[in-house]
């Protein structure tokens, strides 16, 4: 059994639902609330598994009450209902946490069948709400696709610079460190000044050889002291 909760400042619009609802099987309205306030309070004494919503409500509106019934430790499903097919509706209630948007004057039997959708763990829209989300879709992503294709044509023409910036930052990164590890390879094959193939004399100019000392040590005899040449 699906139970339900039908939210609406407008005692006929909830009779209307509860009529409608109750020759459904497998679905029953376990309570009613007249705005939001009324329906977190008596949310958080049952369980629920779908609440039909009305956005427009004194003291707390259907985006606010499905936001705070999705924070309760069981939060049930909200399907959003509506006299007003506004876009702004249907963006704020798919970012307040419902997973179904219906005008209020959908047909009985689509109603019944939200409930059931919803409950099954799905979500569904009004075919009006569904159409503009797609077109909204399109154009914000529109200028994306459109930016990415012309990156794509330019690395295909040979641009690197057209790649993802942190592509550049380790390409440029690794051309430094390839420089650097030459620039130092280079440095430690230079001679040092005065070793083997070092500095050069000039004309004129013989080379001196080094000169050395050198301590020769004779064998030292029974009371003698060691002798030192140079």
């Amino acid at each position: 059994m699906i139970r339900t909760m039908i939210v609406d400042d407008a005692s006929l619009v909830r009779l209307a639902l509860v009529d409608i609802l109750d020759d459904a099987p497998g679905i029953l309205v376990a309570a009613q609330a007249a705005d939001g306030a009324e329906a977190v309070a008596r949310a958080g004494t049952q369980h629920l598994d779908v609440v039909l919503m009305d956005v427009r409500m004194p003291r707390m509106d259907g985006i606010e009450t499905t936001a705070r019934l999705l924070a309760l430790p069981d939060p049930p499903k909200v399907v959003m209902l509506t006299t007003f097919d506004l876009d702004q509706y249907v963006y704020d209630a798919l970012a307040a946490g419902a997973v179904g948007f219906l005008l209020k004057d959908s047909d009985p039997a689509e109603i019944i069948r939200a409930v059931e959708v919803v409950a099954d763990g799905q979500a569904m829209l009004h075919p009006s709400a569904t159409r503009r989300l797609i077109e909204h879709c399109h154009r914000t992503t529109r200028g994306r696709t459109s930016a990415a294709r012309s990156r794509l044509d330019r690395l295909a023409a040979g641009d690197r610079r057209a790649g993802p910036p942190r592509r550049r930052r380790v390409e440029r990164r690794d051309r430094r460190g390839a420089r650097h590890a030459g620039e130092h390879s280079e440095g430690s094959r230079q001679p040092h000044p005065g070793r083997a193939g070092g500095r050069q004399p000039g004309p004129g100019r013989a080379v001196r050889p080094r000169r050395r000392a050198h301590r020769l040590t004779e064998p030292r005899k029974h009371g003698e002291s060691t002798v030192k040449a140079r």
